[in-house]
């Protein structure tokens, strides 16, 4: 979904940022929207314009009946004992022969807020695209998503037993690889770490980079994706690239102009970047198709 609000100041977007990822409080933000809440444009307004809007930016119909989709409990011995996670396949997949066609497996994680209706629908769009997607909770021991961004928090605990339980699946072809959004951008870089040779490729949207020392356990094909604007994340490619040089590891990265952090959610509209996310989206089942599917 495409902003229909006025232009909101780059400087707003970049203080929802720092609210959303919990480095200012709620009442540090709404004090400094006062401050562009000018020209008509009320910190009311500004507020409506940054929250998501899930409805709005939803691809993909829950009821959609092209997709399989159910809710599953990974069991998670090492973590917090289980986690919970959204999985889609194609109805396609599973209708055509007498057993279930086995398809390459994608983990999506969400930002630091739980899984939310975006992420849901983000694995919906990777299950159309002929992947079976599990979108975990990261929230689950903590009741899951609140129900809204305020209360969503930061856990991820469990992702490597839901990536394990995932490649084991038998309608899987038992390749996978992980993609995810900034906290899960992160996680994906971990997941990549963490799994070695287990996991075929990684492709992290405004994530950070694994610790240098852990790179050469790396043994998936890596994409990264970065906004422009977002200089902080963006200036860590450089040295993540040569490090995966180094390593040996197939990568590619790219910073997309004039984009901010989150980009690719069309959730926000005042992030959303359109250009920019069908690009790196078409990218990243491109880089799946070969590092996965293959």
């Amino acid at each position: 979904m495409e902003s229909k609000n006025p232009k909101i100041p780059l400087e707003a977007i970049q203080l929802y940022n720092l609210f959303i990822h919990g480095e200012i409080t709620r009442r540090d933000f709404m004090d400094g929207l006062q401050r562009f809440a000018i020209g008509g444009l009320t910190a009311a307004a500004l507020l409506q314009a940054l929250m998501p809007n899930y409805a709005a930016g939803q691809q993909v119909s829950k009821t959609d009946e092209r997709i399989k989709a159910s809710y599953e409990t990974i069991p998670s011995p090492e973590g917090n004992g289980s986690i919970k996670g959204y999985l889609v396949r194609p109805v396609s997949a599973d209708t055509r022969s007498a057993t279930p066609t086995k398809l390459p497996g994608i983990i999506v994680v969400h930002e630091n807020r739980g899984l939310n209706p975006h992420i849901e629908d983000v694995a919906r769009r990777f299950a159309l695209a002929n992947f079976m997607a599990l979108a975990p909770d990261g929230l689950t021991s903590l009741g899951g998503f609140p129900g809204d961004d305020y209360h969503g928090g930061q856990l991820a605990e469990d992702f490597v037993a839901a990536a394990r339980w995932l490649k084991a699946r038998p309608d899987g072809t038992g390749k996978i690889g992980a993609t995810g959004f900034c906290y899960g951008g992160s996680m994906a870089n971990t997941l990549a770490v963490r799994l070695g040779a287990d996991l075929a490729a990684a492709a992290p949207f405004y994530g950070g980079p694994p610790q240098k020392d852990d790179i050469p356990k790396i043994k998936a094909a890596i994409l990264v994706h970065h906004g422009e604007l977002d200089t902080r994340l963006a200036q860590s490619w450089p040295a993540y690239d040569a490090a995966l040089k180094e390593a040996g590891v197939p990568h590619e990265g790219y910073i997309y102009p004039g984009a901010v952090h989150g980009f690719n959610c069309d959730a926000t509209p005042e992030r959303y970047n359109k250009a920019a996310a069908d690009l790196a989206w078409q990218r990243t089942i491109d880089w799946f198709n070969k590092y996965v599917r293959a």
